[in-house]
Protein backbone atom coordinates (compact mmCIF):
# COMPACT_ATOMS: atom_id res chain seq x y z
CA UNK A 1 0.00 0.00 0.00
CA UNK A 2 1.10 3.44 -1.09
CA UNK A 3 -0.27 6.64 0.26
CA UNK A 4 1.72 8.61 -1.41
CA UNK A 5 0.94 10.61 -4.22
CA UNK A 6 3.98 10.91 -7.30
CA UNK A 7 4.70 13.83 -9.38
CA UNK A 8 2.66 13.09 -11.94
CA UNK A 9 -0.37 12.36 -9.95
CA UNK A 10 0.14 16.00 -8.31
CA UNK A 11 1.08 17.51 -11.93
CA UNK A 12 -2.57 16.21 -12.64
CA UNK A 13 -3.90 17.52 -9.45
CA UNK A 14 -3.09 21.22 -10.17
CA UNK A 15 -3.73 21.33 -13.95
CA UNK A 16 -7.47 20.30 -12.39
CA UNK A 17 -7.50 22.56 -9.63
CA UNK A 18 -6.13 25.24 -12.21
CA UNK A 19 -8.98 24.16 -14.82
CA UNK A 20 -12.06 23.84 -12.20
CA UNK A 21 -10.80 27.71 -10.84
CA UNK A 22 -11.51 29.03 -14.38
CA UNK A 23 -14.12 26.61 -15.67
CA UNK A 24 -16.76 27.29 -12.63
CA UNK A 25 -17.41 30.94 -12.22
CA UNK A 26 -18.88 30.18 -15.90
CA UNK A 27 -21.89 28.33 -14.93
CA UNK A 28 -25.33 28.76 -15.30
CA UNK A 29 -27.52 29.39 -12.01
CA UNK A 30 -28.12 25.90 -10.43
CA UNK A 31 -32.22 25.15 -11.34
CA UNK A 32 -34.82 25.02 -8.37
CA UNK A 33 -34.73 20.92 -6.82
CA UNK A 34 -37.96 20.33 -8.52
CA UNK A 35 -37.23 21.10 -12.22
CA UNK A 36 -36.02 17.63 -12.91
CA UNK A 37 -35.62 18.34 -16.93
CA UNK A 38 -33.75 21.68 -16.15
CA UNK A 39 -31.30 19.49 -13.34
CA UNK A 40 -30.80 17.26 -16.42
CA UNK A 41 -29.69 19.92 -18.11
CA UNK A 42 -27.48 21.53 -15.56
CA UNK A 43 -25.88 18.17 -15.05
CA UNK A 44 -25.57 17.10 -18.33
CA UNK A 45 -24.04 20.46 -19.49
CA UNK A 46 -21.23 20.46 -16.57
CA UNK A 47 -20.09 16.75 -17.52
CA UNK A 48 -20.11 17.92 -20.92
CA UNK A 49 -17.20 20.11 -19.74
CA UNK A 50 -15.62 17.84 -18.21
CA UNK A 51 -15.84 16.05 -21.48
CA UNK A 52 -14.33 18.72 -23.30
CA UNK A 53 -11.59 19.64 -21.01
CA UNK A 54 -9.94 15.67 -21.15
CA UNK A 55 -12.00 14.91 -17.90
CA UNK A 56 -14.68 13.09 -18.94
CA UNK A 57 -13.27 9.94 -18.54
CA UNK A 58 -11.62 9.91 -15.01
CA UNK A 59 -14.65 7.95 -13.73
CA UNK A 60 -13.09 4.39 -15.37
CA UNK A 61 -10.89 4.92 -17.66
CA UNK A 62 -8.51 6.89 -14.97
CA UNK A 63 -6.16 5.26 -12.51
CA UNK A 64 -8.41 4.78 -9.01
CA UNK A 65 -5.54 7.45 -7.41
CA UNK A 66 -6.35 9.52 -10.30
CA UNK A 67 -9.98 9.43 -9.44
CA UNK A 68 -9.41 9.85 -6.25
CA UNK A 69 -7.93 13.03 -6.70
CA UNK A 70 -10.33 14.38 -9.27
CA UNK A 71 -13.29 13.67 -6.52
CA UNK A 72 -11.48 15.36 -3.92
CA UNK A 73 -10.55 18.77 -6.32
CA UNK A 74 -14.10 18.41 -7.24
CA UNK A 75 -15.75 18.88 -4.07
CA UNK A 76 -13.24 21.20 -2.93
CA UNK A 77 -13.56 23.86 -5.68
CA UNK A 78 -17.73 23.54 -5.04
CA UNK A 79 -18.18 22.14 -8.37
CA UNK A 80 -21.41 20.36 -9.30
CA UNK A 81 -22.03 16.99 -7.80
CA UNK A 82 -22.97 14.25 -10.45
CA UNK A 83 -26.54 14.79 -9.92
CA UNK A 84 -28.29 12.63 -12.26
CA UNK A 85 -25.56 11.63 -14.37
CA UNK A 86 -24.72 9.60 -10.71
CA UNK A 87 -25.80 6.04 -11.87
CA UNK A 88 -24.49 6.15 -15.29
CA UNK A 89 -20.95 7.72 -14.02
CA UNK A 90 -20.78 6.17 -10.79
CA UNK A 91 -21.93 2.72 -11.19
CA UNK A 92 -23.41 1.57 -14.38
CA UNK A 93 -20.53 3.44 -16.30
CA UNK A 94 -17.96 1.84 -14.42
CA UNK A 95 -19.48 -1.58 -14.62
CA UNK A 96 -19.91 -1.75 -18.66
CA UNK A 97 -16.29 -0.56 -18.44
CA UNK A 98 -15.00 -3.75 -16.20
CA UNK A 99 -17.36 -6.53 -17.08
CA UNK A 100 -19.39 -5.75 -21.20
CA UNK A 101 -18.24 -6.05 -24.40
CA UNK A 102 -16.48 -4.03 -27.01
CA UNK A 103 -19.91 -3.15 -28.47
CA UNK A 104 -21.77 -2.54 -25.49
CA UNK A 105 -18.53 0.12 -24.39
CA UNK A 106 -18.82 1.75 -27.50
CA UNK A 107 -22.32 1.98 -27.71
CA UNK A 108 -22.73 3.03 -23.69
CA UNK A 109 -19.86 4.41 -22.55
CA UNK A 110 -19.36 7.80 -25.21
CA UNK A 111 -22.84 8.91 -24.07
CA UNK A 112 -22.37 9.03 -20.86
CA UNK A 113 -19.08 10.73 -20.81
CA UNK A 114 -20.30 12.92 -23.22
CA UNK A 115 -23.20 14.30 -21.02
CA UNK A 116 -25.35 12.69 -23.47
CA UNK A 117 -27.73 10.17 -21.93
CA UNK A 118 -28.72 9.22 -18.39
CA UNK A 119 -29.06 6.03 -16.54
CA UNK A 120 -31.48 4.80 -13.66
CA UNK A 121 -30.67 1.92 -11.47
CA UNK A 122 -33.79 -1.15 -11.34
CA UNK A 123 -32.08 -3.13 -8.54
CA UNK A 124 -34.48 -3.04 -5.08
CA UNK A 125 -38.03 -4.10 -5.11
CA UNK A 126 -40.33 -3.52 -2.43
CA UNK A 127 -39.94 -6.94 -1.36
CA UNK A 128 -36.04 -7.38 -2.07
CA UNK A 129 -34.02 -4.27 -0.64
CA UNK A 130 -32.16 -5.34 1.62
CA UNK A 131 -32.06 -9.16 0.43
CA UNK A 132 -31.82 -8.10 -3.04
CA UNK A 133 -30.95 -11.74 -4.07
CA UNK A 134 -34.65 -11.81 -3.41
CA UNK A 135 -35.79 -10.67 -6.28
CA UNK A 136 -38.62 -11.29 -8.14
CA UNK A 137 -38.60 -9.43 -11.80
CA UNK A 138 -39.42 -11.95 -14.37
CA UNK A 139 -37.30 -11.65 -17.79
CA UNK A 140 -38.71 -14.57 -19.94
CA UNK A 141 -36.69 -15.61 -22.73
CA UNK A 142 -38.57 -14.96 -26.30
CA UNK A 143 -35.85 -15.13 -29.19
CA UNK A 144 -33.65 -12.10 -29.47
CA UNK A 145 -35.50 -10.51 -26.65
CA UNK A 146 -36.11 -10.51 -22.65
CA UNK A 147 -40.14 -10.20 -21.87
CA UNK A 148 -39.81 -8.40 -18.49
CA UNK A 149 -41.97 -7.66 -15.87
CA UNK A 150 -42.12 -7.05 -11.97
CA UNK A 151 -41.68 -3.79 -10.25
CA UNK A 152 -38.74 -1.81 -8.75
CA UNK A 153 -38.38 0.77 -6.04
CA UNK A 154 -35.93 3.36 -5.05
CA UNK A 155 -35.27 3.65 -8.55
CA UNK A 156 -32.96 6.80 -8.87
CA UNK A 157 -33.53 9.08 -11.66
CA UNK A 158 -36.18 7.55 -13.13
CA UNK A 159 -37.82 10.73 -14.14
CA UNK A 160 -35.21 11.52 -16.45
CA UNK A 161 -33.47 8.48 -17.36
CA UNK A 162 -32.59 7.33 -20.99
CA UNK A 163 -31.12 3.87 -19.51
CA UNK A 164 -31.61 1.24 -16.66
CA UNK A 165 -29.17 -0.64 -15.04
CA UNK A 166 -31.62 -3.64 -14.16
CA UNK A 167 -31.61 -7.15 -12.15
CA UNK A 168 -34.05 -9.32 -13.64
CA UNK A 169 -34.47 -13.16 -12.46
CA UNK A 170 -33.85 -15.34 -16.08
CA UNK A 171 -34.01 -18.71 -14.43
CA UNK A 172 -36.98 -19.45 -11.34
CA UNK A 173 -35.58 -22.52 -10.67
CA UNK A 174 -32.03 -21.72 -9.83
CA UNK A 175 -31.05 -20.75 -6.36
CA UNK A 176 -31.53 -16.96 -5.55
CA UNK A 177 -28.08 -15.87 -5.92
CA UNK A 178 -27.69 -18.17 -9.39
CA UNK A 179 -30.94 -16.96 -11.56
CA UNK A 180 -29.99 -13.67 -11.90
CA UNK A 181 -28.72 -11.03 -14.59
CA UNK A 182 -28.00 -7.24 -15.42
CA UNK A 183 -29.70 -6.03 -18.13
CA UNK A 184 -29.53 -2.52 -19.85
CA UNK A 185 -33.17 -1.82 -20.35
CA UNK A 186 -33.78 1.52 -22.46
CA UNK A 187 -36.42 3.79 -20.79
CA UNK A 188 -38.32 4.84 -23.63
CA UNK A 189 -39.92 0.73 -24.40
CA UNK A 190 -43.33 0.00 -24.34
CA UNK A 191 -44.71 -1.07 -20.53
CA UNK A 192 -42.77 0.91 -18.57
CA UNK A 193 -44.61 3.05 -16.03
CA UNK A 194 -42.22 5.60 -13.49
CA UNK A 195 -44.27 6.98 -10.59
CA UNK A 196 -41.98 9.51 -8.34
CA UNK A 197 -41.72 8.70 -4.50
CA UNK A 198 -41.05 12.07 -2.23
CA UNK A 199 -38.40 11.66 0.28
CA UNK A 200 -38.55 13.42 3.76
CA UNK A 201 -36.56 15.84 2.56
CA UNK A 202 -39.01 16.30 0.29
CA UNK A 203 -37.12 15.53 -2.64
CA UNK A 204 -38.07 13.12 -5.62
CA UNK A 205 -34.88 11.63 -7.11
CA UNK A 206 -36.47 7.95 -6.50
CA UNK A 207 -39.28 6.52 -8.59
CA UNK A 208 -41.35 2.78 -8.25
CA UNK A 209 -41.16 1.35 -11.71
CA UNK A 210 -43.43 -0.69 -12.62
CA UNK A 211 -42.66 -3.13 -16.14
CA UNK A 212 -45.56 -4.75 -18.08
CA UNK A 213 -44.08 -7.41 -20.85
CA UNK A 214 -40.91 -4.83 -21.45
CA UNK A 215 -38.57 -6.25 -24.45
CA UNK A 216 -35.53 -5.95 -23.77
CA UNK A 217 -32.86 -6.86 -26.25
CA UNK A 218 -30.53 -10.20 -25.64
CA UNK A 219 -27.52 -8.34 -27.04
CA UNK A 220 -28.54 -5.45 -23.74
CA UNK A 221 -27.50 -8.12 -21.12
CA UNK A 222 -23.69 -7.40 -19.60
CA UNK A 223 -22.14 -10.88 -18.66
CA UNK A 224 -23.73 -14.09 -18.84
CA UNK A 225 -27.30 -14.95 -18.72
CA UNK A 226 -27.66 -15.75 -14.97
CA UNK A 227 -24.35 -14.86 -13.48
CA UNK A 228 -26.24 -11.26 -12.86
CA UNK A 229 -24.95 -11.37 -9.16
CA UNK A 230 -21.07 -11.49 -9.74
CA UNK A 231 -21.76 -8.46 -12.08
CA UNK A 232 -24.14 -6.83 -9.29
CA UNK A 233 -21.13 -7.07 -6.58
CA UNK A 234 -19.01 -5.57 -9.34
CA UNK A 235 -21.61 -2.81 -9.47
CA UNK A 236 -21.72 -2.65 -5.89
CA UNK A 237 -18.03 -2.50 -5.35
CA UNK A 238 -17.84 1.21 -7.39
CA UNK A 239 -21.05 2.44 -5.26
CA UNK A 240 -19.03 1.00 -1.93
CA UNK A 241 -15.38 1.77 -2.87
CA UNK A 242 -15.11 5.30 -4.38
CA UNK A 243 -18.64 6.80 -4.88
CA UNK A 244 -18.46 8.64 -1.45
CA UNK A 245 -15.21 10.24 -1.61
CA UNK A 246 -16.60 13.60 -2.49
CA UNK A 247 -19.01 13.33 0.13
CA UNK A 248 -16.03 12.56 2.82
CA UNK A 249 -14.50 15.51 1.65
CA UNK A 250 -18.09 17.13 2.14
CA UNK A 251 -18.65 15.95 5.64
CA UNK A 252 -14.80 17.36 6.79
CA UNK A 253 -16.05 21.12 5.19
CA UNK A 254 -18.86 20.65 6.95
CA UNK A 255 -17.33 19.98 10.22
CA UNK A 256 -14.98 22.99 10.13
CA UNK A 257 -18.26 24.97 9.89
CA UNK A 258 -19.69 23.70 12.33
CA UNK A 259 -17.02 24.29 14.58
CA UNK A 260 -16.92 28.12 13.31
CA UNK A 261 -20.82 28.47 13.89
CA UNK A 262 -20.41 27.04 17.39
CA UNK A 263 -17.52 29.68 18.27
CA UNK A 264 -20.35 32.00 16.78
CA UNK A 265 -22.87 31.82 19.03
CA UNK A 266 -21.70 30.33 22.27
CA UNK A 267 -21.76 26.25 22.28
CA UNK A 268 -17.82 25.86 21.80
CA UNK A 269 -18.39 26.72 25.57
CA UNK A 270 -19.66 23.00 26.25
CA UNK A 271 -17.05 20.76 26.68
CA UNK A 272 -19.15 18.04 25.36
CA UNK A 273 -20.09 19.21 22.27
CA UNK A 274 -16.05 19.70 21.56
CA UNK A 275 -15.29 16.93 22.68
CA UNK A 276 -17.95 15.29 20.18
CA UNK A 277 -16.44 17.41 17.12
CA UNK A 278 -13.15 16.51 18.26
CA UNK A 279 -14.00 12.63 17.85
CA UNK A 280 -15.79 13.51 14.71
CA UNK A 281 -12.90 14.77 13.30
CA UNK A 282 -10.88 12.12 13.81
CA UNK A 283 -13.48 9.92 12.25
CA UNK A 284 -13.76 11.74 9.09
CA UNK A 285 -10.05 11.48 8.97
CA UNK A 286 -9.25 7.99 9.13
CA UNK A 287 -12.55 7.41 7.06
CA UNK A 288 -10.33 9.76 4.57
CA UNK A 289 -7.02 7.40 5.13
CA UNK A 290 -9.39 3.91 4.82
CA UNK A 291 -10.51 5.86 1.64
CA UNK A 292 -7.24 6.02 -0.10
CA UNK A 293 -6.00 2.66 1.25
CA UNK A 294 -9.15 1.25 -0.74
CA UNK A 295 -8.12 3.28 -3.59
CA UNK A 296 -4.91 1.62 -3.43
CA UNK A 297 -6.20 -2.05 -3.82
CA UNK A 298 -8.00 -1.20 -6.21
CA UNK A 299 -4.79 -0.15 -8.20
CA UNK A 300 -3.42 -3.77 -7.78
CA UNK A 301 -7.26 -5.45 -8.34
CA UNK A 302 -7.68 -4.02 -12.24
CA UNK A 303 -9.23 -0.77 -10.81
CA UNK A 304 -12.25 -2.51 -9.35
CA UNK A 305 -12.75 -1.87 -5.45
CA UNK A 306 -12.65 -4.90 -3.19
CA UNK A 307 -14.48 -5.70 0.13
CA UNK A 308 -12.61 -2.68 2.28
CA UNK A 309 -15.37 -0.93 0.29
CA UNK A 310 -17.52 -2.66 3.00
CA UNK A 311 -15.96 -1.61 5.63
CA UNK A 312 -15.97 2.10 5.26
CA UNK A 313 -19.66 2.15 3.94
CA UNK A 314 -20.54 0.55 7.30
CA UNK A 315 -18.30 3.45 9.02
CA UNK A 316 -18.98 6.49 7.30
CA UNK A 317 -22.90 6.09 7.36
CA UNK A 318 -22.70 6.39 10.96
CA UNK A 319 -20.37 8.56 11.31
CA UNK A 320 -21.94 10.92 8.73
CA UNK A 321 -25.63 10.33 10.76
CA UNK A 322 -23.60 11.75 13.62
CA UNK A 323 -22.10 14.61 12.04
CA UNK A 324 -25.30 16.33 10.87
CA UNK A 325 -26.59 15.35 14.92
CA UNK A 326 -24.11 17.23 16.47
CA UNK A 327 -25.34 20.13 13.33
CA UNK A 328 -28.75 19.97 15.33
CA UNK A 329 -26.75 20.24 18.84
CA UNK A 330 -24.87 23.60 17.77
CA UNK A 331 -27.76 24.93 15.99
CA UNK A 332 -30.31 24.19 19.35
CA UNK A 333 -33.91 25.04 18.53
CA UNK A 334 -33.04 26.77 15.50
CA UNK A 335 -32.25 23.14 14.05
CA UNK A 336 -36.32 22.44 13.88
CA UNK A 337 -36.22 24.69 10.36
CA UNK A 338 -35.12 22.48 7.51
CA UNK A 339 -34.16 25.29 6.08
CA UNK A 340 -31.21 26.11 8.27
CA UNK A 341 -28.04 24.83 6.65
CA UNK A 342 -27.28 21.01 7.34
CA UNK A 343 -30.57 19.92 8.27
CA UNK A 344 -31.98 18.86 4.85
CA UNK A 345 -28.50 16.74 4.79
CA UNK A 346 -29.41 15.32 8.43
CA UNK A 347 -32.96 13.91 7.28
CA UNK A 348 -31.17 12.40 4.10
CA UNK A 349 -28.18 11.05 6.24
CA UNK A 350 -31.37 8.80 8.07
CA UNK A 351 -31.17 6.74 4.53
CA UNK A 352 -27.22 6.26 4.80
CA UNK A 353 -27.68 2.96 6.95
CA UNK A 354 -29.70 1.26 4.17
CA UNK A 355 -29.11 2.95 0.97
CA UNK A 356 -26.23 0.90 -1.17
CA UNK A 357 -26.28 -1.85 0.99
CA UNK A 358 -27.55 -1.36 5.03
CA UNK A 359 -25.45 -1.95 7.41
CA UNK A 360 -26.24 -5.61 8.49
CA UNK A 361 -25.41 -6.70 4.97
CA UNK A 362 -22.02 -4.95 5.20
CA UNK A 363 -21.14 -6.67 8.51
CA UNK A 364 -22.18 -10.12 6.79
CA UNK A 365 -19.88 -9.18 4.51
CA UNK A 366 -17.26 -8.42 6.54
CA UNK A 367 -17.53 -10.51 8.92
CA UNK A 368 -17.89 -14.07 6.05
CA UNK A 369 -15.05 -11.93 3.84
CA UNK A 370 -12.32 -10.47 5.77
CA UNK A 371 -12.89 -12.43 9.24
CA UNK A 372 -13.79 -15.98 7.98
CA UNK A 373 -16.56 -16.19 9.82
CA UNK A 374 -19.42 -18.89 8.84
CA UNK A 375 -22.23 -17.46 6.13
CA UNK A 376 -25.22 -16.51 7.59
CA UNK A 377 -27.93 -19.42 7.45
Amino acid sequence: MDLAYTPDEEEFRARLRDWLAKALPTLPPKPSPEDWPGRRAHDLGWQRMLHDAGYGDVHWDASPTLRLIFLEEHEKAGAPYVGAGFVGLLHAGPTIAAEGTDEQRARWLPPILRGEEVWCQGFSEPDAGSDLAALRTRARRDGDHYVVSGSKIWTSHAEVADWCELLVRTDPDASKHRGISWLAMPMDAPGITVRPLKTLAGTTEFAEMFLDEVRVPVANRVGEENDGWRVTMVTLSFERGTAFVGEVVACRRVLRELAAEARGNGRWDDPVLRRRLGRLNAEFRALWRLTQWNVSEAEAADGIPGVGGSVFKLRYSHTRQELFDAAAEVLGPASLDLDRPWMSDRLSSLSYTIAAGTSQIQRNIVGERILGLPKER
